[in-house]
């Protein structure tokens, strides 16, 4: 009876790293798939990243588009790879965007499709707009063009007065008023005349 609970917990020690394995995180498991990957064994590479890409895993289907379109480990699969890339690109993965993208230019597994490639490449751009008017940016906006043109305000007081300290020193001198005494605020270089 007592050897019963020791075997249980030897048992249970050893099933403890592949429970673990089953219950893992999603990059733990894309590491363990690229480490398969690299080392030959795409068939389960596949095969996990096939589960997590089920799962709406945006990395694992992306994984999945890439060896197909390349034939890296599987054999050429257009039509797979588009549909991969299409999965990621649906939940916002830009690469993925740009990469159906570059297959409709091309014609690569699809029929060439100029204006389709421009749609897909330019998704993500299009995507955002609407932030440019949400109130926030708006916002953002004046407050950013308040500042600039405040700060072009003091730049342009700041020239004024440096011209007009000039024109002044100009004017004295003339009337002969400074006495021939360089002023240490401003003076005009011999070019400047004033009419």
């Amino acid at each position: 009876m007592s050897g019963m609970p020791i075997r249980f917990l030897v048992a249970l020690w050893v099933a403890l790293p592949h429970l673990s394995a089953v219950a893992g995180t999603a990059d733990d498991d894309l590491r363990t798939a690229a480490r398969l990957h690299r080392g030959g064994d795409t068939g389960q590479a596949v095969a996990i990243w096939t589960d997590w890409a089920a799962r709406g895993n945006v990395d694992a289907a992306y994984n999945l588009a890439v060896i197909h379109q390349y034939a890296d480990g599987v054999p050429v699969d257009h039509a797979a790879a588009l549909r991969w890339y299409r999965q990621a690109a649906e939940q916002g993965d830009k690469v993925a965007q740009f990469q159906i993208g570059l297959m409709y230019q091309i014609g690569q597994g699809v029929v060439a499709d100029e204006a389709e490639a421009h749609r897909w490449v330019t998704m993500h751009r299009k995507h955002h707009l609407h932030h440019a008017h949400s109130p926030q940016m708006v916002a953002w906006r004046q407050q950013a063009l308040a500042l600039i043109e405040e700060r072009d305000r003091r730049e342009q007081v700041a020239a004024s007065r440096a011209s007009s300290a000039l024109v002044v020193a100009e004017l004295r001198r003339r009337a002969g008023l400074d006495s021939g005494r360089p002023t240490a605020t401003a003076s005009l270089d011999s070019t400047t005349t004033i009419r």
